[in-house]
């Protein structure tokens, strides 16, 4: 295909649509396919490095799959996902680079929506002048953001804290679900793929037309060094069509995700460690990453332990803690035993309600979870939080059928303005896409009193049973009991202070 810079070309899609693309020179290219962007940079039409893949009847039963039947960012009326409102279809649009259509000519492509501005450095990211030029446009992949030897080239604007890194975990949790609800896997999972925004939390997962379709459509790529599943780098001395041969899935998927939010949330990978395998560089790597693979923070094993971790999974409460063993100690060699990525989206959400802002105006992190009310310390700076500033609701719902029991359903930590969505207001909500984000109520300190203002709830009622209106408050004092709703769903809190 002819060259020449900034010429507008026309593409002509599967259903006879003809669309507008700019060929430059030296376009923009991936391991499979290289770009070319729109002219208002809304879209991109990409063609496949090697042509005689188009020849492939597979291929295009797979890409027309993934763009209708299986499509989560196209609402089931519209030939998307089954069960996709459009409220669901419109959150996943936000969350994935879903290819739109096929190309039939000049050659045989797909065109994707083009990723979010915030998704490419801009012209000042880094610390180093001389770099800012190489960088400008440059796709935001996550290592980047989580590999020491890298973040220190980027202006602290750039990265972020600990609670915008616990929202892209809780963003690509939700999305590999999404993935995986559909019977889909991404097989390639991996820094590459996900693309982050450290300040505004953003996530997006692209390379979408690589995805699996168990049963249908075999992967064609084994993965990306660091993210491939033990069991996929131990087989693939094995050929394709081997028994033998383990092939990415979403078992693979999971070891994939787990990998990716021990990196956000701790800013390290956790099989990379002292531990030596072998004096030939590939060779090591195989076996580090493959069949000798050592979680560096497993519990008995310390042999592949950095020796400067200060902040650790445990710092990330007994949830997280738990899902990080079974992924790198049970898991890591068995795929069955892997949390699912509904189990760590639940976890994770449930953390994110501990988050407590950290009293010293200097911590890197800025937030933490406070898991133990007892030793109220930010780990990643040693800052203890002030006693009067301890506070947590525990969140009860009636056992169904035995009214006046309640069980355990949650924890807050609180803090001063902290926002209260229907989730802590009623039993039978989970923030997920389809569930609104209106707020019911706020918790504020004033005059050195903890309150929780109700907003927009009905039947809120005070520890001495009295209604409280919309507006008003309840004064959240140690001890304190109180119903968050008078619907047979609506929570009980009970208020613990600091000691």
């Amino acid at each position: 295909m002819a060259q020449n810079n900034g010429r507008t070309a026309e593409a002509t899609l599967a259903d006879g649509t003809k669309i507008q693309y700019v060929i430059k020179d030296n376009p923009p290219r991936g391991g499979m396919k290289y770009t070319y962007f729109a002219p208002d940079k809304s879209y991109v039409v990409q063609f496949y490095n090697d042509p005689s893949v188009t020849n492939d009847i597979n291929l295009r039963k797979r890409i027309e799959a993934i763009i209708g039947k299986y499509n989560p960012t196209l609402p089931e009326q519209k030939g998307g996902a089954r069960g996709n409102s459009e409220t669901m279809a419109q959150y996943f649009a936000g969350k994935f680079c879903w290819p739109t259509a096929i190309v039939v000519q000049p050659e045989f492509g797909i065109v994707s929506p083009a990723y979010p501005s915030n998704f490419f450095f801009g012209e000042n990211a880094s610390v180093i002048p001389e770099l800012n030029k190489d960088m400008k446009g440059k796709d935001k992949k996550s290592k980047w953001f989580t590999s020491p030897k890298l973040r220190k080239y980027l202006k602290e604007s750039e990265l972020g804290d600990f609670r915008s890194m616990l929202q892209m975990s809780i963003s690509l949790a939700r999305s590999v679900r999404r993935m995986h609800q559909a019977g889909l896997a991404h097989s390639d999972l991996s820094c590459n793929n996900v693309l982050i925004d450290p300040p505004t939390g953003g996530c997006v997962v692209i390379d979408i037309d690589s995805l699996v379709v168990p049963g249908l459509y075999p992967p064609e790529v084994m993965g990306t060094t660091g993210y491939i599943a033990p069991e996929v780098l131990e087989t693939t001395k094995f050929p394709f069509g081997d028994p033998k041969r383990i092939l990415p899935s979403s078992y693979t998927d999971l070891h994939a995700l787990a990998v990716l939010i021990y990196e956000y949330l701790l800013l390290r990978h956790p099989l990379v460690g002292p531990k030596f395998y072998s004096n030939d560089p590939v060779e090591d790597d195989f076996l580090s990453m493959g069949p000798k693979a050592l979680f560096i923070e497993h519990p008995k094993d310390h042999s592949n332990r950095p020796k400067d971790l200060r902040v650790t999974i445990k710092d990330l409460g007994s949830e997280l803690e738990s899902l990080f063993l079974r992924a790198f100690v049970n898991g890591l060699h068995s795929p069955d035993d892997r949390p699912t990525a509904m189990e760590w989206e639940k976890a994770l959400v449930r953390s994110w309600d501990l988050l407590h802002p950290c009293e010293n105006p200097k911590c890197r992190e800025k937030w933490f979870i406070m898991h133990d009310i007892s030793n109220p310390v930010c780990p990643f700076c040693g800052t203890r939080v002030k006693k009067e500033d301890v506070l947590r609701l525990t969140l009860k719902s009636q056992i169904r059928g035995k009214t006046g029991q309640w069980i355990k359903s949650g924890e807050i930590t609180v803090y001063h303005n902290m926002p209260l969505f229907k989730w802590h207001v009623y039993a039978n909500t989970f923030p997920d896409e389809k569930t609104d984000r209106d707020l019911m109520a706020y918790i504020c300190k004033q005059n050195g009193q903890w309150l929780l203002i109700n907003y927009n709830i009905n039947g809120m009622t005070s520890p001495q049973g009295n209604l409280v209106p919309q507006g008003k408050a309840v004064l959240l004092s140690n001890g304190a009991v109180f119903r968050m709703s008078g619907d047979p769903n609506g929570l009980l809190v009970e208020v613990s202070c600091g000691k």
